[in-house]
């Protein structure tokens, strides 16, 4: 659906480059990020025409010989990590801004034959709450890019801010809920292109700008349905609810408190409540606290914005992963991914062969 909108492919693996493609995303249209990209990947970016954002200098000198003998010049910007007053930095990926790395790499790409520097990225972190960390981060790309222009006469046609866009969600321990607290959209469009505009770059020569925009679009797009399997009181008396859904399934229960409400009529008394799911291990909890109406067994619930980072994160631990269900805009149901079973599950497992036949 992205894709039908205009939304072009950030990958992270030759998996998700293949997925990408399989998708009918033009190469030219695949921006590809991350710290492990393999020779073959590289090849196979290479003869896409694809972007490929450079993590780190092994990876720069083995990018300029597969362009080399491809006899193509490979389309490349590099990741750039820098000080936004956000800590701790995320410094593990790409080139440092502050101590000249990113410079070093890009007076590399710059003499290269095979390269051609396109665009400047970086990716400061993960469900942002500053749009000001946004525009120190802009500011200094648009420094990078402007330096560029005045050393080598080169261009560059875009800068990618990455993601990292907080969504309406709840993290845990905050007072308040995101809807009310949680920066918007237009907060930090509005802190990244102020920044650009106010840059040294001409009026008609600003770049593209592209953004990473996945968990704030898409976190409320999804809800997980779950049922009730029992209630109980805990020895200090707390009511406790357990769901047939686990941490397994919903991932993102460690970061956030996900709103939970009742899919039938319920009672107006409610209760503080402990939400657990079906594992077998203590820290399977859903909700370590939240008010809710007596439900009984058999009862539905309804666990609210958790299209982001759920079915890419979640795994078969002690129960099989669902289905999934699309619901159109004129309310029509479609299933679009059929839930696991046994046998799909062991469709990858062997047995050795002298294992085969023997006896308990």
């Amino acid at each position: 659906t992205f894709h039908q909108e205009g939304s072009w492919a950030e990958v992270v693996s030759g998996f998700e480059f293949d997925k990408a493609l399989n998708n009918q995303v033009e190469g030219s249209k695949i921006i590809f990020n991350g710290p492990d990209k393999s020779e073959d990947d590289l090849r196979k970016a290479v003869a896409h025409n694809a972007l490929i954002h450079i993590d780190h200098l092994d990876e720069l000198y083995s990018l300029q010989e597969i362009a080399k003998e491809a006899n193509k010049k490979a389309r490349v910007a590099i990741r750039v990590n820098m000080d936004t007053g956000i800590y701790p930095m995320w410094d593990r990926f790409g080139f440092n801004y502050e101590n000249g790395q990113a410079w070093d790499a890009l007076n590399k790409i710059m003499r290269y034959e095979n390269m051609v520097l396109v665009g400047l990225h970086t990716h400061i972190g993960t469900f942002m709450l500053s749009p000001n960390a946004y525009a120190i981060a802009a500011g200094k790309l648009a420094d990078l890019a402007i330096g560029i222009k005045d050393k080598y006469q080169h261009e560059i046609q875009y800068i990618d801010m990455g993601g990292g866009f907080a969504s309406k969600n709840n993290l845990k321990g905050s007072f308040l809920p995101g809807i009310d607290t949680n920066p918007t959209i237009d907060d930090f469009a509005e802190a990244i292109t102020s920044t650009l505009i106010n840059s040294n770059f001409p009026p008609d020569k600003l770049p593209l700008l592209i953004l990473e925009t996945g968990r704030a679009l898409i976190d409320d797009t999804a809800n997980l349905l779950g049922t009730v399997i029992s209630n109980k009181r805990l020895s200090d008396g707390r009511r406790t609810t357990i769901l047939d859904i686990g941490v397994n399934i919903l991932f993102t229960s460690f970061w956030y408190d996900h709103k939970i409400t009742p899919a039938q009529a319920f009672t107006h008394h409610t209760e503080d409540t402990v939400v657990y799911g079906p594992l077998c291990m203590n820290i399977d909890v859903i909700r370590e606290n939240v008010n809710l109406p007596l439900m009984n067994k058999g009862d539905h619930v309804v666990i609210q914005s958790v299209g982001a980072y759920n079915m890419t994160q979640w795994m078969q631990f002690i129960t099989l992963r669902p289905r999934i269900v699309m619901i159109d805009m004129e309310g029509n149901v479609h299933v679009i991914r059929e839930s696991e079973t046994l046998d799909r599950l062991l469709e990858l497992e062997r047995v050795p062969k002298h294992l085969e036949k023997f006896e308990l």
